[in-house]
């Protein structure tokens, strides 16, 4: 049974920096796509980075070059490290993952965590 469990979200002010952590247990972690999708009131769930199993890395336009997704297969822990943050990052922070190896599909993301919070004040 695969179960994915977030850690490190809070409340942070503008311009601050968080590191959301994915842990896992039952999932292939290197050799299958993982990635964070994140949700704010009131709007759609978005995709915010992605990984696939040769360690191809992918973001939203809207995070790109503030944020990094890395994992640590060793650990079967996924990262997200969030820096410059602003308001509009505020958002329930999701980890997934796909159950093979591509990323390429929304639709293929079928194992979610529980989420973890993220605030950030002007």
């Amino acid at each position: 049974q695969v179960e994915l469990v977030e850690s490190g979200g809070g409340s942070v002010q503008a311009g601050g920096s968080l590191r959301l952590s994915c842990a896992a247990s039952g999932y292939p972690y290197s050799t299958n796509c993982l990635g964070w999708f994140r949700q704010a009131p009131g709007k759609e769930r978005e995709g915010v980075a992605r990984i696939d199993r040769y360690g191809v890395t992918s973001y939203a336009d809207s995070v790109k070059g503030r944020f990094t997704i890395s994992k640590d297969n060793a650990k079967n822990t996924l990262y997200l490290q969030m820096n410059s943050l602003k308001p509009e990052d505020t958002a329930v922070y999701y980890c997934a993952g796909t159950g093979i190896w591509s990323c390429r599909r929304d639709a293929d993301f079928g194992y979610w965590g529980q989420g973890t919070q993220v605030t950030v004040s002007s």
